[in-house]
């Protein structure tokens, strides 16, 4: 593993606007070229949280990944957020991992937020996704997500000799009224997971007048932040330092006593 360089882009995602989002958060990754490894964009960032599913959703051959396409290459990073994407006659809530390479991986989010209807409109992804990126094994989750530990719980493969992850990221549309949750369930995920955790969440207010305070933050396995961001539009890079984590897993191997369980969807 290599120190991890990860962009935070707190943004206010336009509501209901892909070639507005596009221009906004296309200027922001265009800036950080050459400066990371990954740059995280909040949860639906070109659409914001929409109900409105038909209406605004992507499809996988159309204008938004070719977007993040281009843009991933260009910066020469990684670049992930999701996006509202149609499948058939189904929408999805899907991240997308999108490698400088033009090469990508898919994860579509799996707890939907009832209380906003979320599950009358989209459909639920049935598999957790993990990535690699210089030598960092990384789970990408989604907003609601972060409420379940256990869909997050992080294993060890005694024969592998390796965790299931290194880091934790969610990205987000997590409203201000709900922020102490966010704040406070980052931080457990990453202290229960021996993990690096990062949290993109956006600003803002969006067209359903509901308020967004951002508090993004990337998180040590301690639970202590590296960065922890206000809620003002901004952009921070952080390095994440595997040796201190490998370190702390040695001194501190709570994985060794944790449960075992079997998950069933």
């Amino acid at each position: 593993m290599q120190p991890l360089r990860i962009s935070l882009v707190q943004g206010a995602t336009r509501w209901h606007d892909p070639a507005a989002n596009r221009d906004y958060y296309g200027e922001r990754i265009a800036a950080l070229k050459g400066q990371g490894d990954l740059i995280v964009l909040p949860e639906t960032f070109l659409s914001g949280f929409t109900n409105e599913t038909l209406g605004n959703a992507e499809t996988m051959d159309g204008e938004g990944l070719r977007w993040l396409r281009e843009a991933a290459a260009a910066a020469g990073a990684v670049v992930t957020g999701s996006l509202v994407v149609r499948e058939g006659e189904t929408c999805v809530n899907r991240l997308v991992w999108m490698r400088p390479d033009g090469t990508q991986a898919l994860y579509d989010k799996r707890h939907l937020f009832r209380m906003a209807g979320e599950h009358e409109r989209y459909g639920s992804g049935r598999e957790r996704l993990i990535v690699e990126l210089n030598g960092w094994r990384i789970c990408p989750q989604v907003c609601y997500d972060l409420r379940f530990p256990v869909w997050l719980r992080n294993g060890y493969d005694r024969a592998e000799e390796r965790f299931d992850y290194d880091l934790l990221i969610v990205v987000a549309n997590w409203p201000a009224a709900r922020r102490h949750a966010w704040r406070t369930l980052l931080r457990a995920r990453a202290i229960e997971n021996l993990a690096y955790c990062v949290g993109v969440n956006r600003v803002g207010v969006d067209g359903n007048a509901l308020a967004y305070a951002g508090d993004s933050a990337a998180l040590d396995f301690l639970g202590e932040a590296l960065v922890d961001l206000g809620a003002q539009e901004q952009v921070v890079t952080v390095t994440l330092d595997p040796a201190a984590l490998a370190a702390h897993r040695q001194r501190f191997p709570a994985w060794m006593d944790a449960d075992a369980f079997e998950l069933r969807l």
